[in-house]
């Protein structure tokens, strides 16, 4: 599959990759700050560049029901398609400093790869990895290739056609859903919520394994009506399996309220499990709403204690005592 990435638009250029569609003169970058009319295309112009990389617990992504309990290599560059103005990591999405060292190669991300301990593969995360598109492409191909797995996790702000190229590299996902509402994604993110939707409908019919999150902000996105809504939403466009992920927020950025009260992050909680079968919160100091119980007969799966993974009544994903099939992906060998 070769993604057509921009097209001509009279004197400048207009980037496909992203619903933005920007369109640029020669040597201009576009909204994401990393992809650049070079003349006669639109370049990444932090190919190889890495901000972050560290060999995390698959549940800080968060996936929990991914090959629950193994680790992944985490890597990520610079630049946002979004301007969340509470940005838990701005540092590196609202920031593209100038190449200070040598860019990665592919070939040398993939020998990291292979030598992590517990490792299932490759996630793009911190920044936000769609914009990264050349980079996540080349790498993907290695590290499918050598029999590993790749995550990636995303805003979802992406077009249709990046998308059907990701689904091909990408095995899981975790997209997050900022908010319902329009009008939030216009006025704090700068981007527009239909579009993610149609992300995740896409990831969802591919059947590429899909976990949700939404970062709660006190008095933007955390009203009882809205927090139904999305739920419900996401229950009956993604189906009611989706693992979702209720993270708190504390101040950072341009933010200044305090943290997510613990009081709301259980409402959203009680609220969601009358339509989702899976439901954590992350980000809490108390292993509240951390476990996965079976949704049939309400056994006890796996307890968690920050990334402290115990499988307590599971055979081979399923559960031992109805048998349900509760992780599709639990085991790993990179044999």
């Amino acid at each position: 599959m070769d993604t057509i990435l921009s097209k001509p638009d009279g004197d400048k250029l207009e980037c496909l990759l992203c619903p933005h569609l920007c369109k640029l003169a020669k040597g201009k970058s576009g909204i994401c700050g990393v992809r650049k009319n070079t003349g006669d295309r639109i370049g990444l112009t932090t190919y190889g560049v890495i901000s972050g990389f560290a060999l995390d617990p698959i549940e800080k992504k968060p996936l929990y029901h991914y090959f629950p309990g193994s680790s992944i290599l985490s890597i990520g560059s610079y630049g946002c398609n979004m301007r969340c103005d509470f940005c838990q990591n701005y540092h590196i999405s609202q920031n593209v400093p100038g190449n200070s060292s040598e860019p990665a190669t592919p070939g040398e991300i993939l020998k990291h790869v292979e030598k992590a301990r517990n490792n299932i593969g490759i996630a793009f995360t911190y920044n936000e990895p769609v914009i990264w598109f050349e980079f996540v492409r080349d790498v993907s191909r290695l590290v499918k290739e050598a029999g590993f797995h790749t995550v990636m996790v995303s805003n979802g702000y992406v077009s249709a056609d990046p998308l059907k190229e990701y689904l091909t590299l990408i095995d899981a996902f975790n997209i997050d859903l900022k908010a319902f509402s329009e009008d939030f994604y216009r006025k704090i993110t700068g981007a527009s919520l239909e579009p993610v939707k149609e992300s995740l409908r896409m990831i969802a019919k591919a059947g590429n394994h899909l976990e949700v999150t939404t970062l709660l902000v006190p008095g933007l996105n955390d009203s009882k009506n809205e927090m139904e809504e999305l739920v419900k939403w996401v229950s009956g466009e993604l189906g009611r399996s989706v693992p979702f992920h209720i993270s708190r927020y504390f101040p950072m950025h341009k933010r200044k309220e305090g943290a997510t009260p613990n009081e709301t992050l259980m409402r959203f909680y009680e609220i969601a499990k009358k339509y989702l079968d899976y439901v954590y919160v992350g980000n809490v100091m108390t292993d509240s709403g951390q476990d996965t119980h079976c949704p049939e007969c309400r056994r006890l799966i796996t307890e968690r204690s920050g990334y402290k993974v115990v499988h307590v009544n599971t055979t081979d994903g399923n559960c031992a005592g109805c048998g349900k099939k509760i992780y599709k992906d639990f085991t790993f060998s990179s044999s």
